[in-house]
């Protein structure tokens, strides 16, 4: 039975696990996975991805579909819960939570933010074409294979490839060239810091 508590962030859900189920879903909402694929996306157990799949599936949030003996499962675009539902679940489980949970415990990160078009997404512009991976800009001196895990981590959670760029305290107001131009132009989004919680 999962236990975990509500979300802060989004106390209407039930538990942080169906929040980051409902997120990997309508978040991706090009994916098709088998429960099996989604229990190893998300290391949650069979049982509880089955359980919240019947729950989305009886609100018509998601889809399924067979293929032979596998049960596919993909949000549902068509509801019309889906696109508002999918900015909330954005908001308190997507990768500035996720980032900001996992970079906490890298030593000498002194800021971080997200960048390029999915932090423009999250602000509002929309995109003329789908947002494929998800950029995030580093400031300090980390320690590097700390910051390589967390980022296969967050790609695990997140299911999109993350691409991090590391450059030193300061360059945001210091920096310069063409990369410094297109960031400080650009949108960003900073990545907060936080303890992260027991899964």
């Amino acid at each position: 039975m999962d236990k975990s508590p509500a979300p802060a962030l989004l106390p209407i859900l039930r538990s942080k696990q169906q929040g980051e189920v409902l997120f990997f879903l309508l978040g991706n909402p090009e994916k098709e996975l088998s429960l099996t694929d989604l229990s190893k996306q998300l290391s949650f157990p069979y049982a509880s991805i089955h359980r919240e799949v019947e729950r989305s599936l009886a609100a018509g949030l998601v889809t399924s579909r067979s293929v032979g003996r596998t049960r596919l499962i993909q949000a549902n675009t068509e509801s019309p819960f889906f696109e508002s539902l999918a900015d909330l679940l954005l908001k308190a489980f997507g990768p500035p939570v996720v980032l900001g949970k996992l970079l906490g415990s890298v030593d000498g990160v002194a800021e971080a933010f997200v960048i390029g078009s999915w932090a423009s997404a999250y602000q509002g512009v929309k995109q003329e074409r789908p947002i494929g991976d998800i950029d995030v800009l580093v400031l300090g001196d980390p320690d590097r294979d700390a910051l390589y895990t967390v980022a296969t981590d967050a790609e695990r959670r997140l299911g999109r490839e993350v691409q991090v760029v590391i450059r030193e305290q300061g360059w945001l107001e210091n920096g310069s060239g063409a990369f410094h131009a297109n960031v400080q132009s650009g949108h960003r989004v900073a990545i907060e810091f936080m303890p992260a919680q027991s899964e």
